[in-house]
């Protein structure tokens, strides 16, 4: 009966071996797990992060083209003259102008040429003041005109001839006979000169 009693023990013993190679099994297959996971975090951060680092450099790109193209490629330069004073042509009445004309060039190089100019500058918008009467000043497109003027005589000591608007060519005896029409030039692309525009800074007439 000794012997009956000792053999059950040794038929259980299989049954605990396989049981400790299941949890084993499902052990390594939950680390795996685990770590796939872990793993597969790291790659998307890492891709997001890629992604994120990507798209700053374009949308800063873009922030400075479109800065870049809304500022001016060079800032303006002005040579302010100082101030005319002269007696106008008005024949009916002593009247005067004083005119502030600033000139707007093409860069800051160019002012010191300029200034080797000033005195035949100077003379020849004196010549143009002169010249006027207070009716032809007091309009804007008067005004407008002067401004043509001092242009073209301000240009001319510099040696660039500009031709001038038919307006100006005002003599009677030069205007065509009647019937003839005068020929129109071929359309050309207008020259640059190193005197872009005329502004005015004070315009009084009295």
């Amino acid at each position: 009966m000794s012997t009956a009693a000792a053999t059950p023990p040794a038929a259980d013993a299989p049954s605990k071996g396989s049981n400790k190679k299941l949890i084993i099994i499902i052990a390594a297959v939950l680390l795996l797990a685990l770590v796939g996971g872990g793993a597969a975090m790291m790659v998307m951060k890492k891709k997001a992060a890629a992604e994120e680092d990507g798209d700053e450099p374009a949308a800063a790109s873009s922030h400075a083209a479109a800065t870049a193209s809304k500022q001016p490629s060079a800032p303006p330069v002005f040579v302010p003259l100082d101030p005319f004073t002269v007696n106008l042509a008005d024949k009916d009445a002593e009247r005067f102008a004083q005119v502030a004309v600033t000139l707007q060039i093409e860069d800051a190089h160019f002012a010191d040429q300029l200034k080797l100019y000033m005195p035949a500058i100077r003379n020849n918008i004196l010549l143009i003041l002169a010249h006027k009467t207070a009716a032809e000043l007091l309009t804007r497109e008067g005004k407008t005109k002067l401004a043509s003027q001092i242009l073209r005589e301000s240009l001319r000591p510099l040696g660039f001839e500009v031709e001038a608007d038919d307006e100006d060519e005002a003599e009677p005896e030069a205007a065509p006979a009647k019937g003839k029409k005068k020929k129109k030039g071929k359309h050309k692309a207008a020259p640059s000169y190193p005197i872009k525009a005329v502004q005015f800074a004070n315009f009084i007439i009295q």
